[in-house]
């Protein structure tokens, strides 16, 4: 699966741990994501201050793309927070993927009605 990670050329340290933390987060998913984009802007420009946005975008096979965002001061913390943001998101799709797989069948709740087993 390729991650795109913009925004922090220069620091290698951090696309590491980016790069390494989204495989990660998405490993547990039943479906493989087609695509990880992790972006990085400055939201003050040279002015400073609490700014730096991180926002993470996985497109996953026949559903809609999960998309989230945090601003903070550095550019780890507003990652970090992105993080735990997609990582519920992730855990809501694979509930909402375990309880369809738990409901029984059309075919087989009338099955049962009618008595044949």
């Amino acid at each position: 699966m390729p991650i795109e990670i913009s925004g922090i050329e220069r620091n290698v340290a951090l696309r590491e741990r980016v790069g390494r933390q989204i495989r990660a987060a998405l490993e547990p998913l039943r479906v493989a994501p087609v695509k990880a984009q992790v972006a990085f802007f400055d939201d003050n420009g040279p002015k400073g201050g609490i700014g730096l946005r991180c926002a993470v975008t996985v497109r996953v096979p026949y559903r809609p793309a999960i998309r989230v965002e945090n601003t903070a001061a550095t550019a780890r913390v507003a990652f970090d927070g992105a993080l735990a943001v997609l990582e519920r998101q992730l855990e809501r799709y694979r509930e909402r993927d375990r309880d369809v797989r738990r409901r029984p069948k059309k075919y087989f709740v009338a099955k049962r009605l009618l008595g044949g087993g």
